[in-house]
């Protein structure tokens, strides 16, 4: 909505422009009138939009062509004042007043004009016949107002049209030599529509109608309201109404109906709630509203904003596969203006195997976006409706901005639920394959992925101790001379070695010298390739030997060149460290061999669970009584066993894990 409204009122001298001006001030007729009123400003809380208006006067005695056409830039309106009793005055309309305004004014942006006939008063005939003919040559102007400022009439009407003619315009809407809406309003409309449509049935409900009108106009309509208007427009379309609900074109003819009756500021309102500003484009305010991201700081969906895209997702998944076909994404997106997913969306997120966006996938797209974009992810949102249907002040209701992670390292927890891990590795070491195998594809899978639909990043979701977490990986381009910020900024490292090529360890050292050895940052060696012969590394020292100098966890082996789906234990373990940075994890190997390996298989094996069964029965069915479980005696010794226990187990432990 504009901030002012300024109106401009020119015509040929002593039709009454003066006149007109200081009868709405004033509320009567003035005895001595002026050539020229001064500017006056009309507060925003005496005009029926609420806005402020500025009402500019011109008099040809007193001000230059110059200063005119200045006005004429800066009015919003234009009020061209005729003389109905005077036939020169009404020529001078067309031949003199037309022509001088839109060689003043833009093109591309055309100012509304009103035509006001003074001085009704003198004469007993309207000079409409005379007007009408103008009105429908010039698109531009909107309406034509007859008025007296002698007796006072219509003149509040005439500022308040000339207000309108701003605030509600009528040409971005309508086409009058066509009598239809012009192609970017029903566009708009269009879109209003597949949003409010709930379910995506194609027709909008009693209940849906019901959410729109509180919606735009902050009030449900009536059981019989309702009624009232899929009557109108049943009587003038057969295909307006379906199922007792209005479908599409319905919906277009209704607001077809109210510009043509005047009540352009019905399909303004709806517009404008929707976020389309005076070109019937979405405001940039509404696409993209203020959102504080302090450094270090991430930006994650939070669970409101999940629930809606949830809901968006249920609506156009028709076959209930739990996956998007592309003509389920086509419909999907119909609401952008451009389609904002490629083709390597596909290589980015997990897809069922006809290659379709599973749901999974999906939320992890968007999850994937606000966190490397949220602005885009903001914008995203304004055109999905997001504030609207989540009754929401705007999409930054949605978004949710972690902590700083300096403050998550002191305090030594977390609460984010997207981690990012930066796969370094030379050309050829396997970072692509490492990637993809997140997904869930193995080697043969990856063989059938086009170059031009290759995806740098992969997300997904990992189970860390019973919580969902997303890990975001991304791949980064093998130059570790010109590493950005984004580069280097990440929650955990991995850096990924080809074990059948004697030259690709050092690559990884090189990196993590230059880069994170004095970081902070978690680092893990991948030795890819695991199914080739394994080649000694020409470097100084082993990969397992440099893990061990400079305290990482010894390199993973790790191979995508498998049968079924590779293993996602490696992926679990990431999360599992960039989770927690500050514990320092002595042993992340599988080989059943180690001394941590051998403590949790046998603290997990079926024999000690089911001797520490036996135990707690036997301690607590046979030899406790119901007088000694109420006794505070037996609870204090029990207390003390435990915690002798507890230490002793602790003790034990740590001395078995000091070697390593």
């Amino acid at each position: 909505m504009r901030k002012d409204v300024r109106i401009l009122l020119v015509g040929e001298p002593k039709v009454g422009k003066t006149s007109l001006i200081m009868s709405l001030v004033s509320e009567e007729f003035p005895n001595v009138v002026p050539y020229r009123a001064e500017e006056i400003t009309i507060p925003a809380d005496v005009t029926p939009e609420r806005v402020p208006t500025h009402i500019v006067d011109y008099s040809e005695a007193e001000q230059t062509d110059e200063q005119l056409f200045q006005e004429i830039s800066k009015a919003n309106v234009i009020c061209i004042v005729y003389s109905v009793n005077n036939k020169k005055s009404i020529e001078k309309v067309t031949s003199h007043w037309i022509p001088l305004i839109t060689e003043n004014t833009d093109k591309d942006s055309r100012v509304p004009l009103i035509l006001v006939g003074n001085k009704s008063d003198l004469v007993e005939h309207s000079s409409m016949e005379t007007i009408l003919p103008i009105m429908n040559r010039h698109s531009e102007i909107e309406t034509c107002v007859e008025c007296s400022a002698k007796n006072l009439k219509n003149i509040s009407e005439l500022f308040y049209y000339a207000q309108k003619a701003v605030l509600h315009p009528t040409g971005p809407l309508y086409c009058p030599d066509k009598k239809d809406m012009k192609p970017l309003c029903v566009k708009a409309l269009t879109r209003i529509f597949k949003v409010s449509d709930l379910d995506n049935d194609g027709i909008l409900n009693d209940n849906e109608l019901n959410f729109f009108q509180r919606t735009c106009f902050n009030t449900p309509l009536e059981s019989q309201a309702l009624e009232d208007v899929k009557n109108v427009v049943r009587k003038n379309l057969n295909d307006g109404v379906c199922d007792n609900g209005l479908t599409l074109q319905g919906f277009l003819f209704l607001h077809t109906l109210f510009i043509q009756r005047g009540r352009h500021e019905t399909t303004w309102t709806v517009l404008r709630r929707f976020g389309y500003d005076d070109d019937l484009e979405l405001n940039q305010d509404y696409l993209f509203p203020p959102l504080k991201l302090p450094p270090d700081c991430t930006t994650e969906l939070n669970h409101n904003a999940y629930l809606f895209l949830q809901s968006v997702f249920d609506k156009h998944d028709k076959d209930r596969d739990c996956a998007l076909s592309p003509e389920e994404m086509r419909d999907l997106f119909d609401v952008f203006p451009y389609m904002p997913w490629g083709p390597d969306v596909n290589n980015t997120v997990c897809t069922n195997d006809q290659g379709w966006i599973t749901y999974q996938g999906y939320l992890s797209q968007w999850t994937l976006t606000t966190y490397l974009d949220v602005q885009r992810c903001l914008e995203y949102l304004g055109y999905l409706g997001y504030s609207i249907i989540a009754e929401q002040e705007s999409q930054a209701a949605g978004i949710t901005v972690t902590r700083d992670k300096k403050i998550d390292l002191q305090k030594k927890q977390t609460q984010r639920s997207v981690f990012r891990c930066n796969v370094f590795g030379d050309i050829g070491s396997g970072k692509s394959s490492f990637l993809q195998a997140f997904l869930g594809r193995n080697l043969m899978c990856q063989k059938t992925i086009r170059e031009e639909h290759r995806s740098y990043y992969a997300i997904s979701t990992t189970y860390v101790y019973g919580q969902e977490k997303y890990l975001l990986l991304h791949e980064v381009f093998p130059d570790f001379d010109y590493l950005s910020d984004a580069d280097l900024a990440c929650d955990i490292v991995c850096l990924v070695y080809d074990v059948s090529n004697p030259y690709s360890f050092e690559y990884c050292t090189k990196v993590f010298k230059q880069y994170f050895m004095d970081s902070k940052i978690p680092c893990m060696m991948i030795a890819a390739k695991s199914d080739l012969p394994e080649i000694k590394q020409i470097y100084g020292c082993s990969p397992l030997e440099f893990c061990r100098r400079h305290k990482m966890p010894p390199p993973q082996s790790f191979t995508c060149n498998t049968a079924a789906a590779p293993s996602r234990d490696i992926y679990t373990k990431l999360t599992t460290m960039a989770m927690h940075p500050h514990a320092r994890l002595r042993c992340m190997c599988t080989c059943n061999r180690c001394t941590f390996c051998l403590c949790q298989n046998f603290l997990n094996s079926e024999l000690l669970q089911t001797v520490r069964a036996k135990l707690y029965a036997v301690v607590l069915i046979r030899h406790v009584s119901q007088a000694d479980l109420k006794s505070s005696t037996f609870w204090l010794k029990a207390s003390v066993g435990a915690t002798v226990f507890a230490v002793l187990g602790f003790a034990m432990y740590r001395v078995l894990l000091k070697p390593r």
